[in-house]
């Protein structure tokens, strides 16, 4: 693609696996932090369209155009650390080049300096842009700047000239080849011993203003003499006399008296040591001694930002190839005689290096997150979160989240794993879960993390997607089983009662975040979520906290019910009508009154979406059950509409060719639209759906069909009830099963009928909650009774 566009490329352009051309792509962000673009392989080719030599680096992953840049032949190239180049390709917009190999870097500098006619050896091309002709017409005539002697009494005369060079790129250019050549730095800061004891305060001023305008020079070559060992205190020092302020500050007091380093673990190499007492010190220069720079010295202080990411990025490659160091620190966070002092800055020290290790490249964290889980990280981390000190399991849980955000399949396949070996309550899940719950927190800040933790474990959409779909099945089934009991404890230790047995904020606060996650299940976890709901009744716990004085739990918990009544699954339908779960979300709409609020809005919606959708089987529910309490609302036509619905259910079933009509519509309907179910969901649904039937007599022993389907094996069953149950003898299959259930307090009561008011109706106006019927839940004599299945069984003969 390359040769075809550019008529070919220049060197080792055919080589794209030359580990010399690897090449890392990073642009400068408007936070002036280093952004990766991606891992890729560089070439410099000469390109048609750009009509010049161009800069190309293609993705290593599918070889795509990470980069293509045209060598301009002004613009200003910067080659620092032997294995970056930098350079700017448009008012705030800098890119960056980083090497794998010192010697790919010198190639394609060489080919730059090539285009730009430089001499190689130089660290930045020169940058002519903003010259006016004048300014040119000197450079020719004087191409080196001259600077006054390093004296005490010419130190006015050096800070006027540092400030006159910095609006210049080109006089920026002399000057810093200047202050190189000549080492004139280090003569600077001999003078500035001289006037600190002679407490010449003028001199200081201009030593400020000459070392403030060195750092806005931005460049490598001068930041490595002043950031070396023997100079950086005192350019500190130089930095300490802002003429702007009354008294100097005491930086190097700080530095030297205040701030401590701590080595946690005795650090073998001087180079590494020395590079992290650097790294601190020039961070430091950065975020306090530095005044804040204007907007027009923010660019020039990019190649600071760069010098500090880059050797970050150093510091945690030189930790991490030392294994002894990484053993050490594993083997003293999990000895026991390891006293809690040691331990909290075993743990702090644990969780900067991790944060560090944000500022690898992608392939260079992956590695380093592999080292730590090989030394044995989340062993550790269960240890130290099974402490009890606050602040050590604090730092844990950061390094935790660092874990989780990096990789949640490893932190899935350890805690399997560790669950053949561990009982419950010691499970890193679970020790996760006990932190959330007792968060002392009033605002539960640490506990609002720890849920978006589990929520990103928990997650299916980051599972990894193989052909058996093996880690979603394996860790949701070890989930449930070991885990979500401990996550539901709280609310059910809460819900005993008839309204919340605990209602302060602080608990309501939890318990709403047990729902949040709770929610998150029933729309992404299916059979799961769902065998859990329906075995251990938590919905009608959860709709105990509709009678919290918090809004804001209420709230949570009719969201819940709202996401189970949104998938529309028969199952769940079921259970609700069976349970009467429709009673304290009816209570809450009365008790609300007249009031135009979230909850009255929540409501409405859920009984709209009923009737939108029209499931049917819930519309009967309501409206059998409750229309007493919800006929006189008029301020929405909602229960009205589904009033209208069910009266259209009846009048359907008088025609039965409409009847049949529909069905078929409705069957062809939900087959487009049904979500396609996982093997092992089916033969959930069956067994559940078998067990629920046979063991509550869903139909009564003389409907001959259900006795013809008894017989049958559970596949064949499920088919055939998927073809027969769309139809309205399911309202009526699921009215007997709901039979002598005791009624809601203010449901309306069908008492003046009789059985021989049943018999002399159509057979398909035997609905559920008809006016006349006894067939509603708590009615004597229902199920079972002879008048009833006959009319149930014409209904089916019909149909």
């Amino acid at each position: 693609a390359i040769a075809s566009q550019s008529g070919g490329c220049g060197v080792a352009g055919g080589r794209m696996t030359d580990t010399r051309r690897r090449v890392k792509v990073y642009t400068l962000n408007e936070d002036r932090q280093w952004d990766d673009r991606g891992t890729g392989h560089v070439s410099s080719c000469y390109v048609e369209r750009l009509k010049g030599m161009s800069l190309l680096v293609r993705a290593e992953s599918d070889g795509s155009l990470l980069l293509e840049s045209k060598i301009n032949p002004n613009t200003a190239y910067q080659k620092q650390q032997d294995t970056l180049i930098v350079w700017s390709e448009a008012e705030n917009y800098d890119l960056a080049l980083s090497f794998q190999e010192k010697a790919g870097c010198d190639e394609i500098w060489e080919k730059i300096c090539q285009v730009q006619g430089k001499d190689p050896s130089v660290d930045i091309t020169q940058d002519l842009v903003d010259e006016s002709e004048e300014e040119r017409f000197d450079d020719m005539s004087s191409p080196g700047l001259e600077l006054p002697s390093c004296e005490l009494s010419r130190l006015e005369e050096i800070a006027e000239l540092v400030a006159s060079s910095l609006p210049s790129p080109l006089r920026r250019e002399k000057l810093a080849l200047a202050l190189e050549n000549e080492g004139y730095i280090k003569k600077l800061l001999e003078i500035f011993h001289v006037c600190e004891d002679l407490e010449n305060i003028e001199g200081l001023h201009h030593l400020y203003e000459i070392i403030k305008g060195i750092f806005l020079l931005n460049r490598t070559a001068l930041f490595e003499v002043m950031f070396s060992e023997e100079c950086i205190m005192d350019v500190i020092g130089c930095l300490e006399y802002d003429p702007s302020l009354s008294q100097s500050r005491k930086h190097r007091e700080f530095l030297t008296k205040t701030a401590k380093f701590k080595e946690v673990i005795p650090i073998s190499d001087p180079e590494l040591k020395q590079k992290i007492h650097q790294t601190y010190r020039v961070q430091y220069i950065q975020d306090m001694v530095l005044p804040t720079p204007s907007v027009f010295e923010e660019n020039m202080l990019s190649t600071l930002h760069s010098f500090i990411f880059f050797n970050k990025v150093e510091i945690v490659g030189m930790l991490q190839e030392d294994e002894k160091f990484l053993t050490d620190l594993f083997a003293q966070l999990t000895d026991e005689a390891t006293d809690e002092e040691k331990r909290q800055e075993l743990v702090n020290f644990l969780k900067e290096f991790c944060a560090f290790s944000q500022t690898l490249q992608p392939q260079n964290r992956d590695a380093f997150f592999k080292t730590l889980s090989n030394m044995g990280i989340l062993p550790a981390l269960e240890v130290i979160l099974g402490m009890d000190d606050a602040q050590v399991r604090s730092a844990a849980t950061d390094i935790f989240s660092y874990l989780v955000e990096y990789n949640p399949s490893m932190v899935r396949e350890f805690v399997m794993q560790e669950a053949q070996q561990n009982d419950d309550d010691i499970l890193l899940i679970n020790l996760i879960i006990e932190h959330m719950i007792c968060d002392t927190d009033p605002e539960l800040g640490g506990a609002v993390l720890l849920m978006g933790l589990l929520r990103t474990l928990v997650d299916p959409e980051n599972m990894l997607a193989t052909a058996n779909k093996t880690e979603k099945t394996e860790f949701l089934g070890f989930f449930y089983k070991h885990c979500m009991h401990v996550l539901t404890a709280p609310l059910l230790a809460n819900t005993t009662e008839d309204k919340p047995s605990k209602d302060d904020f602080q608990t309501a606060q939890l318990l709403a975040l047990i729902l949040e996650l709770l929610t998150f299940c029933v729309e992404h976890h299916t059979y799961h979520i769902k065998n859990y709901i329906i075995n251990k009744d938590i919905l009608r716990r959860v709709l105990v906290l509709m009678a919290s004085k918090h809004a804001f739990l209420a709230l949570c918990a009719l969201r819940f019910k709202r996401k189970i009544i949104g998938l529309k699954d028969e199952f769940y339908n079921r259970y609700i009508m069976k349970s009467f779960l429709f009673e304290p979300v009816v209570k809450a709409f009365l008790n609300n009154g007249s009031r135009y609020n979230l909850m009255n809005s929540a409501i409405i919606e859920m009984f709209e979406f009923i009737r939108v959708e029209d499931i049917k089987s819930l519309t009967a529910h309501v409206i059998e059950n409750y229309w007493k309490a919800l006929e006189d609302v008029d301020y929405v036509q909602t229960f009205k509409g589904l009033k209208l619905r069910f009266e259209q259910q009846r009048e359907r079933q008088d025609n039965p060719k409409l009847d049949s009509m529909r069905s078929i519509l409705r069957n062809h309907r939900y087959r487009r639209d049904a979500r396609t179910l996982e093997d092992e969901e089916e033969m959930w649904f069956n067994t559940d759906e078998d067990d629920m039937e046979d063991g509550e007599a869903v139909v009564p022993p003389s409907d001959k069909p259900k006795n013809d389907e008894d017989i049958m094996d559970p596949i064949s069953k499920f088919m055939e009830r998927k073809k027969l149950k769309e139809s309205e003898e399911k309202e009526v299959l699921l009215k007997t099963n709901l039979s002598g259930r005791q009624s809601p307090s203010f449901k309306l009561s069908f008492s003046s009928g009789t059985k021989s008011n049943l018999t002399s109706q159509s057979s398909a106006s035997n609905l559920p909650g008809s006016p006349g019927s006894p067939g509603s839940p708590g009615s004597p004599g229902s199920p079972g009774s002879v008048s009833k299945s006959t009319s149930q069984m014409a209904a089916i003969t019909t149909k």
